[in-house]
């Protein structure tokens, strides 16, 4: 790596780590728990070291892993929106536990479906979109 392990990163670069660590996950390589808390510091990372410290245990990812096939692979890959859609939709159930424990209600578990909606659309969008839905209107 030639950059310094002190270098502040980006959003692109915290994407990228959170792409890998979902990897690993589907991998079986970490446990629920494990993929929630390396997330979450992921997501508040500001430095190379801490990045690279958040995935030094785990194997390297091959490059078929990694290339444009890794990024069609989602629930709507040709889609016009953005492919960080499916990752907030991911991390809403953890954000809605977190606001559950900290204000005591239920309510924030309604975020849930809201935000797979909004974000993703619904599957008869989806549908449109991919141009496999026929003419009924």
């Amino acid at each position: 790596m030639a950059e310094p392990p002190d270098i502040r990163i980006g959003t692109a670069e915290r994407e990228q780590a959170l792409d890998q660590l979902s990897q690993h996950f589907s991998a079986g390589r970490l446990t629920v728990t494990e993929f929630d808390e390396r997330s979450g510091l992921i997501a508040v990372s500001s430095t190379r070291r801490e990045l690279d410290r958040l995935l030094a245990d785990l194997p390297a990812l091959s490059p078929q892993a990694t290339g444009p096939a890794a990024a069609e692979s989602g629930p709507v890959a040709n889609s016009p929106r953005p492919d960080w859609a499916g990752r907030i939709v991911a991390l809403v159930p953890l954000i809605a536990l977190v606001l559950f424990f900290v204000t005591g209600t239920w309510v924030w578990f309604l975020a849930v479906p809201a935000a797979g909606i909004l974000l993703l659309g619904t599957d008869r969008e989806r549908k449109r979109r991919r141009g496999v839905e026929g003419n009924d209107h």
